[in-house]
């Protein structure tokens, strides 16, 4: 059985299942753990770990710990009891009408983002005459329909995932931008800070960067160097500002003084740093990769959101779930009819009863004729279904990614 704990429970001879936080925040070379000595104890403790789940067939139980599934309901239930109180963003234009825009915006900051990486590799400065107008592009995309680029995004090649991550966090990051209501020179900036993260990386070895598996401590050190050489880069070259510096430098800052590089408390995080954190970390477990596979975009929310107790700022995660919705863009989810639909676009006002496109009957188990259905809309008007859950792909055997891009 799994469980839920408090760090402060774990006992030599328990099993960590999980340790309920993002696997670049541990420094264990497994996500699983047997609990041999005080020693590892210490250094899950050290690592800024403040909950783990134990699996108690593994090894030693905890007494009137939650099961991970009772967690998981008060969670939800934490979740929704928030977002019926939150609207979401109203949409310029419809889906259909961005993609064919939004892909070749995302195809250009992709090779962007590839050039500015060769060049910091080489030396070079880099030049923003050329990624300033990139960042207007994905700006002026959110602007018009935020789940067209965000839901294309969505779809990562392995071998591309360090450049396309780098634009998805620049698009994430513009969207929480525009959502809180800050004004549009900090957002272009944020976006910037976005798009230049990790340019850092560019100075990691191929070898490890793309590592097939968990990294050593001596290379997770060595990727941990990415935000500083990142700031270093971007300091040299010709007009880059403080709030994209700042960006590169703490998007792995902690709000319990765990994160690196200069283990800041939450007082001395940034607005948008602790924001642009977020956003890389629910890119990154979002995304496929040659080691792990990647959770849902819905699920992902629901670990950051339970991380924000310790690792984020919870208002500003709130913040983030009204951004791209309880059932974000790209969502498989289950519908009370038994359909199976992918999320193509938020309500305005319900983050509860997105559009969805319908393609699949799981009481038949077969692919269904595409419909697009409004869920806040009531029976005969198209609506009068609702969703259940969010669902795995795999447990059903479908890409949703192959219906969102039909519009």
């Amino acid at each position: 059985m799994i469980k839920k704990i408090d760090v402060r429970q774990i006992k030599v001879g328990m099993f960590i299942h999980d340790f309920s936080c993002h696997w670049m925040d541990h420094p264990f070379l497994r996500n699983q753990l047997l609990v041999s000595s005080d020693e590892e104890i210490a250094k899950i403790k050290a690592a800024g770990i403040h909950e783990v789940y134990i699996d108690t067939d593994k090894g030693l139980d905890a007494k009137d710990a939650p099961t991970a599934q009772e967690a998981s309901s008060a969670l939800e239930q934490e979740i929704l009891d928030l977002v019926q109180r939150q609207p979401a963003s109203a949409l310029r234009v419809s889906l259909a009408e961005e993609l064919t825009r939004a892909n070749k915006i995302k195809d250009q900051a992709h090779q962007l983002v590839r050039t500015v990486m060769h060049d910091a590799r080489l030396g070079k400065a880099i030049e923003l005459d050329q990624v300033e107008p990139v960042v207007q592009d994905i700006t002026e995309s959110i602007l018009r329909n935020p789940g067209a680029l965000i839901g294309l995004l969505r779809i990562k090649n392995k071998d591309d995932y360090t450049f396309l991550h780098s634009v998805s966090v620049c698009t994430l990051l513009v969207a929480f931008c525009r959502s809180a209501g800050m004004d549009p020179a900090l957002t272009r900036q944020a976006g910037l800070g976005g798009l230049l993260h990790d340019t850092g990386k560019a100075l990691v070895p191929d070898e490890v960067l793309n590592k097939p598996g968990r990294l050593t401590e001596e290379e997770f050190e060595l990727i941990k160097k990415h935000p500083k050489d990142g700031y270093d880069i971007l300091v040299k070259s010709p007009g880059v500002g403080d709030i994209p510096l700042d960006i590169t430098l703490h998007h792995h800052e902690r709000m319990d003084g765990s994160g690196y590089p200069d283990k800041l408390p939450a007082g001395q995080i940034s607005t948008l740093a602790q924001m642009a954190a977020i956003v890389d970390v629910y890119d990154a477990i979002t995304a496929d990769r040659c080691y792990h596979k990647g959770m849902s975009a819905a699920e992902a929310l629901r670990k950051i959101y339970e991380w924000s107790k310790f690792h984020f700022n919870p208002l500003q995660v709130q913040s983030f779930m009204r951004c791209v919705g309880i059932y974000p863009v790209g969502t498989l989810v289950l519908l009370e009819s038994g359909r199976l639909g992918v999320v193509i676009e938020p309500h305005e006002t319900n983050l509860l009863a997105p559009k969805v496109r319908i393609f699949f009957s799981t009481k038949s188990n077969t692919y269904i004729k595409p419909q697009d259905v409004d869920l806040s809309t009531p029976l005969g008007l198209g609506g009068g279904d609702k969703i259940l859950s969010h669902e795995a792909p795999e447990k059903w055997r479908v890409d949703p990614m192959k219906f969102f891009s039909l519009a």
